[in-house]
């Protein structure tokens, strides 16, 4: 097994960008290779481990040892899955044009995130941006009629960049690094390059064709981990829907009696009043401040969970949060948590990202923010995956298990608000709480859709105009329908819902199965624990068992005698 998983992480780390992200000390100096034949040798090596898993007799071997191997498989086999689809009789690469994640990214975590010295880092920066010419010929030699929503995003990611690289430029400046000059070179040659790059992807042809089709999805949908066909998740989601529409109406119905409003006031001017009455104060055009009060909740958030005992926090951990990257923004609707590196020894630290702009300003509120945190933050995110990043299991340590993150999260919003957290403003954060949470329905929704191309998925009992042909104009008419968000929030999210396949739908199915997982522990445990002593008991297996799907996680719960 141990010669196994050492392969395994090899296979995993090939990358740069993974590297990068993981918090390991090798190809710090490159870029990814965009070509097809990096790519088809990734398939090969990947189907070779997975034949070596599969051959491999897990009889005899402790419990948790049967698991990683078969968490390996799982992950082995998503990893080819994402490599080999097929649409439009060509693969995924070779219509999704990728330069500004690929070049940008590892750029800016480097920047931000790693606690090397400045100049070993702006050494790897420096080799990284002398590429990136060559990376961009070797993209556009891989590409063959993008999908034109993907181009577009692409286009707007790279246009950015240019300022990432000022910014590189202004660190170097007030690090008085000895390669400054060679710095500013780069940065020219690269800006050209990514002008001209910008200019040959404009003249490409283009389709607007992006659906996989219902097997392939199943597959996707299977290579997670979700033990739900596709029919399930869609009842799922209209039940959500309708349940979460009925507890909208009776929050409006409280509000608007205890704050005296007009009783016919809608649900959409009911949370315009709510969203002026508790907007966060900020100056003219200081934006910035909004991540002050941020940074305020956070500790607020903690010593709360921490007078009452209620998860494991670990000691030496830390969050940055931050203003998203221009260069993110378009596929960050509103805010997103980049984890802790896993291998990397020392702070377990998390980046919190926040879009914000004046457009978006009234979703930063102070019933909203609290939530925000717990979902991004401790106990959320950043706990979760700090906890994890330092299980001893390799095989854990990478896998990405969306629906057990997403689950976790959404779980928290309502927990959080049950333990009274939120005092006497309760029923205001649970009522912009269940109109923002609306946005996990119509993502399963619009991501069966996506990934389908049957309209049918669309069908989830809301009263919206679903008839035009084009899927963007269709999904965005039934997503601002549910959430009520803005025309720009609406689209970033369609741009992350039709990249993203899959993950979109991991947030309502992990919101199920983890209430469903808890609940199946209240009912085997009612009678020997406090309902205290089963939450701590839950919340530190749930963390500290480390990344897997909740299908997984279920038969770590039995193995610990908690269902």
């Amino acid at each position: 097994m141990d010669a196994f998983v050492a392969d395994f992480h090899a296979y995993l780390t090939r990358d740069p960008n993974a590297c990068v992200f993981k918090g390991i000390d090798a190809r710090l100096d490159q870029l990814p290779d965009p070509g097809a034949a990096n790519i088809d040798a990734r398939v090969d090596e990947g189907r070779a481990l997975l034949a070596r898993a599969d051959a491999m007799d897990s009889k005899g071997w402790d419990f948790d040892q049967a698991l990683d191997l078969d968490l390996a498989r799982l992950t082995l086999r998503a990893s080819i899955l994402e490599d080999t689809w097929s649409f439009n009789g060509r693969t995924r690469a070779q219509q999704k044009p990728t330069a500004g994640d690929d070049i940008g990214d590892g750029l800016f975590l480097m920047f931000v995130n790693d606690p090397r010295p400045a100049a070993a880092r702006l050494d790897n920066i420096l080799a990284r941006i002398q590429k990136v010419p060559i990376y961009l010929n070797r993209l556009l030699e891989r590409l063959d009629t993008p999908v034109k929503r993907w181009l577009q995003i692409d286009l707007e990611k790279v246009r950015e960049l240019p300022g990432l690289l000022g910014t590189l430029v202004s660190w170097a400046e007030t690090e008085d690094w000895e390669r400054l000059v060679e710095l500013r070179v780069a940065c020219d040659t690269a800006e050209q390059a990514l002008a001209d790059y910008c200019t040959a992807l404009e003249a490409m042809p283009t389709t607007e064709h992006f659906h996989l089709g219902r097997e392939t999805a199943e597959a996707l949908v299977a290579s997670r981990g979700i033990e739900l066909s596709l029919d399930e998740i869609h009842g799922l989601a209209k039940r959500f829907l309708a349940s979460n529409r009925d507890r909208v109406e009776t929050l409006r119905q409280a509000l608007v009696q205890r704050y005296e409003l007009d009783a016919d006031l809608s649900v959409a001017d009911t949370q315009a009043w709510l969203k002026k009455h508790y907007a966060v104060k900020v100056d003219p055009g200081q934006l910035e401040q909004v991540l002050d009060r941020y940074q305020a909740e956070r500790e607020r958030i903690l010593g709360w969970i921490r007078e009452r005992d209620l998860f494991p926090v670990l000691d030496d951990q830390d969050m940055k949060i931050m203003r998203t990257p221009a260069f993110m923004a378009p596929s960050i609707p509103a805010g997103a948590m980049m984890p802790p590196p896993a291998f990397r020894e020392g702070t377990r630290t998390s980046l919190v990202y926040l879009t914000l702009s004046e457009e978006l300003l009234d979703e930063h509120t102070e019933v909203e923010i609290p939530v925000m945190m717990i979902h991004e933050g401790i106990p959320g995110h950043h706990l979760q995956l700090a906890t994890a990043s330092v299980h001893p299991s390799t095989v854990r340590r990478h896998f990405d298990a969306l629906e057990h993150a997403e689950g976790w999260t959404t779980m928290l919003e309502d927990y959080m608000l049950d333990q009274g957290y939120m005092g006497e403003l309760t029923d205001e954060a649970r009522y912009c709480g269940a109109l923002d949470i609306a946005r996990i329905g119509a993502r399963v929704a619009i991501d069966l859709f996506f990934l389908t191309g049957d309209r049918a998925f669309l069908d989830v009992g809301i009263d919206c105009d679903l008839s035009s042909d084009d899927p963007f104009e269709a999904a965005g008419s039934l997503l601002q329908a549910v959430t009520g968000f803005t025309p720009g929030r609406v689209q970033a999210e369609l741009n992350w819902y039709s990249q993203e396949r899959g993950y979109p739908m991991c947030y309502l199915i992990g919101n199920h199965l983890v209430w469903s997982l808890k609940q199946d522990a209240q009912r085997a445990n009612g009678d020997r624990r406090s309902a205290a002593q089963l939450d701590r008991e839950f919340h530190r297996v749930y963390l500290q068992s480390g990344n897997m799907p909740v299908s997984f996680l279920r038969r770590v719960m039995a193995h610990e005698g908690l269902i």
